[in-house]
């Protein structure tokens, strides 16, 4: 392995467009292998994101000698499936968001790289971004007061009718593609998981799946929060934080542009303040974790059994609704 970790790509799903890129930049990285169900996606991909080796099958991806690491972007549906097969080839993976289709899913997936010890993280790349553990530092310094409510929002609206997010048998909708990052932020931001959920959702006739939910979640130590996702609504991601003495707001805060300062709003009384975070790739600082991690011999920045919390969230509220 040396002092870079080789990564292969499980698949030529589109977020790798995103992922590849920031491997390349890392520091402690390189992609060196791609695998997808055929030969001749896997070369024009191959050639597309500057990847020196194509394979015909997940499985020769797999078996390839000069692979680390693997990163999983395959559809929702097929994430336990293949992190599986990952663990029991004795393969580091970082399996893209939502982890898996249920928290049943989820936990299968941790068992199966605990029981063979091998490293395993979700790739939640929002919580790398620097801006959130300002906020979190101006929480814990007392900038707000004590935290009283949560609101957040990730909406985008999808014309394409084949779009794997709007597939039922694929795992999709507004909850499992972007709502996820929403609870994933309110359980960050508490440290705790939310003892009520409730939600209500829009079903889209042709696709299946809730185009639209919104959900809200109590916390054991009293903090509410609400959220509301969409995949047909106009594009938002953003939250908001109110405490007794002030409130936050994060106006771009799950995808941020990587070459542009972020901005964290905050109101303390009548004072207001602009705090200015530097633009960081917050896909390389994921991938940067995930590799020196694996150099190191360390567990993640993140644990994968948070990724099986979030999914009990997403259940709950998939229930409340059912």
């Amino acid at each position: 392995m040396g002092d870079r970790v080789r990564w292969g790509i499980l698949s030529t799903a589109n977020i790798g467009r995103r992922v590849i890129p920031a491997i390349h930049a890392s520091g402690n990285g390189a992609v060196a292998a791609v695998g997808s169900r055929s030969l001749a996606s896997a070369q024009a991909f191959a050639a597309e994101q500057h990847i020196p080796r194509a394979h015909g099958s997940y499985e020769a991806l797999l078996a390839d000698p000069d692979i680390d690491a693997i990163y999983i972007p395959l559809p929702n549906s097929l994430h336990a499936e293949w992190s599986i097969h990952c663990a029991r080839a004795g393969i580091p993976t970082l399996c893209e968001k939502p982890f898996a289709s249920d928290a049943a899913e989820a936990q299968a997936i941790v068992d199966a790289f605990v029981e063979r010890d091998v490293l395993l993280a979700e790739a939640f790349m929002y919580r790398f971004h620097p801006q959130h553990q300002r906020i979190k530092q101006i929480i814990a310094e007392g900038g707000i007061g004590d935290m009283q409510i949560i609101a957040s929002a990730f909406t985008f609206p999808i014309s394409d009718a084949a779009n794997i997010r709007l597939s039922k048998p694929l795992a999709g909708g507004a909850l499992m593609d972007v709502g996820c990052y929403c609870v994933n932020l309110m359980r960050f931001m508490t440290g705790e998981e939310p003892s009520q959920a409730t939600a209500s959702k829009r079903i889209g006739a042709a696709t299946g799946v809730d185009e639209a939910l919104a959900g809200a979640l109590h916390f054991p130590a009293g903090v509410i929060g609400s959220f509301h996702c969409g995949l047909r609504a106009w594009r938002e991601h953003s939250y908001t934080i109110k405490g007794t003495k002030g409130m936050l707001r994060v106006p771009a805060s799950f995808v941020p542009e990587k070459n542009a300062e972020a901005i964290v709003q905050h109101w303390r009384g009548d004072d207001y303040t602009e705090h200015r975070i530097p633009a960081v790739d917050q896909y390389q600082l994921m991938v940067e974790d995930f590799a020196d991690a694996l150099l190191q011999g360390r567990a993640p920045r993140f644990s994968a059994d948070d990724a099986v919390a979030n999914m009990r969230v997403v259940d709950k509220l998939l229930a409340a609704v059912a």
